[in-house]
């Protein structure tokens, strides 16, 4: 008599969750994608407000406003976390001949990257204006692609170590370091007044939406 293994439903189930997530987060990306679009007075109002409210923190408390410059500008910026993406795929590579998951991880930012990118030449929204500015950005202003690619990337990875056995402290520090990373940076865009409240909160569900389908991929090309 065979003993069932442990794997053989995990996948599916697993398959399973991505899917049921990646819908969800899509009817909530499209419907906050369509509320900016078409500029729905109460969403843009409370922007403004809260804009207007961060702004004024940003200007009062200088040493502040600094310390999140320098987190947003190089601990947190997209390229940075970029170039972690990419050693960790060089690792894969080499340690473990992961070579699908490799590729997997690189086309996966490089394909939010586009999204991210073509999303904001489509909505082409202006960003916060400010007479007293404590920062400056280029592009559109939604979605965030801080927010995106810290969430795309810091997901990506934690999903790994999860996939891979990582051990259990192991995980809960990344984990820790990856939460204050998302939360971070999307603080940091708008207390720095370069990005409204909702590019943040889109860049972070079309984040999550992008890790989902990835990992419902990655689930299917195993089976």
């Amino acid at each position: 008599m065979h003993s069932p293994t442990v794997d053989a439903p995990s996948r599916p189930q697993g398959q399973r969750t991505a899917l049921h997530s990646a819908g969800v987060l899509t009817v909530c990306s499209v419907l906050l994608l369509i509320l900016v679009a078409i500029r729905w007075h109460p969403l843009m109002s409370l922007d403004n407000d809260i804009a207007t409210t961060t702004h004024r923190w940003a200007v009062d408390e200088s040493g502040l406003t600094h310390a999140f410059r320098i987190l947003t500008d190089w601990v947190w910026d997209p390229w940075t976390m970029r170039l972690l993406c990419a050693v960790v795929a060089l690792w894969l590579m080499w340690r473990r001949q992961a070579w699908w998951t490799a590729l997997w991880l690189g086309i996966t930012c490089l394909l939010g990257t586009l999204l991210q990118q073509g999303l904001k030449a489509a909505v082409d929204r202006p960003r916060p204006f400010w007479r007293d500015p404590v920062d400056s950005a280029h592009y559109a202003a939604y979605p965030s692609g801080h927010a995106m690619t810290a969430t795309v990337v810091c997901g990506l990875l934690l999903w790994l170590l999860h996939h891979h056995g990582a051990d259990r402290r192991v995980f809960r520090a990344v984990l820790a370091v990856s939460l204050v990373s998302v939360v971070g940076v999307g603080v940091t865009r708008i207390w720095l007044g370069v990005h409204w409240t909702s590019d943040v909160v889109g860049g972070w569900l079309l984040g999550v939406l992008v890790v989902a389908v990835a990992v419902f991929v990655h689930a299917r090309r195993k089976t």
